[in-house]
C-alpha cells in the first residue's frame, strides 16, 4: 500500500478512480437508455460490439504507438475525443434528438480511441513503479477499478431514479478532466531510443506479435483471458436484459447488480494484494476463470433475483483475480522492448473477446432467450478453461526478464 503514498502512482490512482467512476456511471446508464428507447437485446449486444470490436483492427497499432510514441500525448489526445461522446449524448437528450443508432455510433468512436490508447494506458503502471512492484501496482489499480465498479453504478442508480439518465452522462464527461490533467503532469515523457535499422527490419509489427505468442506462458495467459472475455464477459452486458425482461426489475435492481459485481471485484483485488511471490499464478488464474464460468451458468438457471447479487460478487472476484494474474504474468515476463505489443495483445484478447461475445450472445438471446444464451456461454467457457488450464500449467517457465510479478 506504500505505492499509494508516492506522488506519481498515488495521483494517477486517484485520478483514474474518478475517471472510472464516470465510466461506470455511463456503462449503467447506456443500456438502460437503449432499453427505454425500445432497443431490442440484439441492439444492446451490437452497442457493446461497437465499443469493443475496434481492438481487432487497431490495438496492435496502439501497441506500436505505446512502444514508439509519447504515451502522454497518445492518452490525452484520445481521452479528449472520448470525452466529447458523453457531451454529445447530453446535448441530444436535452434537445430530444437522441436515437439508438446515434448511441451505437458514438460507442464505435469510443471503441476506436480506446483501441489506439489502451496499450499506452495499460503500460502506465510498469512505467511509474519498479519492476518488482508491478504485481502490487496492478493489484492496486485493479482495486481502484473495482471500487469504481461499486461507486459508479450506485451513483448512477441514484441519479437515474432522482434526476434522470442524462445526469449519468454529465458525470461521465466531467470525470475525464482530472485524468487528462494528471496524464499531462505526472506521466513520464517518452525518451526516444536511437533508431536501429536492423531492429526495425527484423522486428516489425507482426514480428513482435509472433515473439509474444511463441512463448507458452504468455500464450496461455492470453488464451485464458480470451475465453473469459468471449463467453463470460457478455454476462455483464446482458444483466440489464436479465433484470428487466426475466425478473421484471427496475434501474435500482440493475445498478445494484452491477455494484455487486464490483464488490466482488474489490474483494478479489484485496485478495491479490495478499498473494506472495511463490504463488503459482497460472493455476490460480485458471481456477478462478473456471469459477467465473460456473457463476454465469448458475445465474442463467436461477429463478430468483435474490440469488443473482451473491453470484455476481463471486463472479466479480473470480474475473478480477483471473485476469489480473494473467496480466501480471504477461507484464512481468515479457521482453521490456515488447511491453506495448504484449499489452496490446492482452487488450485484444480482453476487449476483442468481449466484442465478439456480446454480438454472438445478443444473436443467440434473440433466438432462444437471454437465460439459455448465458447458460450456453457458461458451459462452453468452463469446458474450454479446463482444457486450457492443463496446457498452461505444463508450459515451461519463461526466461526471467528482470523481476517478478509478486506483490
Amino acid at each position: 500500500m506504500t505505492l499509494l503514498a508516492t506522488r506519481r502512482f498515488g495521483t494517477f490512482w486517484f485520478a483514474n478512480l474518478l475517471s472510472s467512476i464516470g465510466t461506470w456511471a455511463q456503462q449503467v446508464a447506456e443500456p438502460w437508455l437503449l432499453l427505454t428507447l425500445g432497443a431490442p437485446a440484439f441492439l444492446i449486444g451490437l452497442d457493446s460490439f461497437m465499443l469493443n470490436a475496434p481492438v481487432w483492427l487497431l490495438t496492435l497499432v496502439g501497441g506500436a504507438l505505446a512502444d514508439r510514441s509519447d504515451r502522454r500525448r497518445v492518452i490525452t489526445t484520445f481521452q479528449s475525443i472520448q470525452m466529447l461522446c458523453p457531451v454529445a449524448i447530453v446535448a441530444l437528450l436535452m434537445t430530444h434528438g437522441i436515437h439508438p443508432w446515434i448511441i451505437v455510433a458514438l460507442s464505435a468512436i469510443v471503441g476506436v480511441t480506446d483501441a489506439l490508447s489502451m496499450p499506452s494506458f495499460q503500460s502506465i503502471v510498469p512505467s511509474i513503479v519498479e519492476r518488482d512492484q508491478i504485481g502490487t501496482g496492478l493489484a492496486l489499480n485493479s482495486t481502484q477499478f473495482n471500487l469504481s465498479r461499486v461507486l459508479g453504478p450506485s451513483i448512477a442508480g441514484l441519479l437515474i431514479s432522482s434526476v434522470g439518465v442524462t445526469a449519468c452522462f454529465v458525470v461521465s464527461a466531467v470525470s475525464y478532466l482530472p485524468f487528462i490533467g494528471v496524464a499531462l503532469w505526472i506521466l513520464p515523457r517518452r525518451i526516444r531510443d536511437a533508431p536501429n535499422a536492423a531492429d526495425s527490419a527484423q522486428h516489425g509489427l507482426l514480428d513482435g506479435v509472433r515473439d509474444v505468442l511463441r512463448e507458452p506462458q504468455l500464450r496461455g495467459a492470453l488464451l485464458t483471458v480470451l475465453v473469459t472475455s468471449l463467453f463470460c464477459a457478455p454476462f455483464m452486458t446482458f444483466i440489464a436484459v436479465l433484470v428487466k425482461e426475466v425478473f421484471h426489475g427496475g434501474a435500482g435492481h440493475f445498478s445494484s447488480s452491477v455494484a455487486a459485481f464490483g464488490v466482488g471485484g474489490l474483494i478479489g483485488a484485496l485478495i491479490l494484494l495478499g498473494l506472495g511471490p511463490r504463488v503459482d499464478r497460472r493455476r490460480l488464474s485458471s481456477g478462478f476463470a473456471i469459477a467465473y464460468a460456473a457463476v454465469v451458468a448458475l445465474s442463467a438457471v436461477s429463478p430468483w433475483f435474490w440469488v443473482i447479487p451473491p453470484l455476481l460478487v463471486l463472479g466479480g472476484a473470480s474475473m478480477t483475480i483471473s485476469n489480473t494474474l494473467a496480466n501480471s504474468v504477461l507484464q512481468a515476463t515479457a521482453d521490456p522492448r515488447r511491453l506495448g505489443q504484449t499489452v496490446s495483445l492482452y487488450m485484444l484478447a480482453m476487449r476483442g473477446g468481449i466484442s465478439l461475445g456480446a454480438l454472438l450472445t445478443g444473436a443467440i438471446a434473440s433466438l432462444v432467450g437471454v437465460q439459455r444464451a448465458l447458460l450456453i456461454n457458461g458451459l462452453m467457457a468452463a469446458t474450454a478453461q479446463l482444457l486450457l488450464a492443463r496446457a498452461w500449467a505444463r508450459a515451461p517457465a519463461a526466461p526471467a526478464t528482470g523481476g517478478s510479478a509478486g506483490g
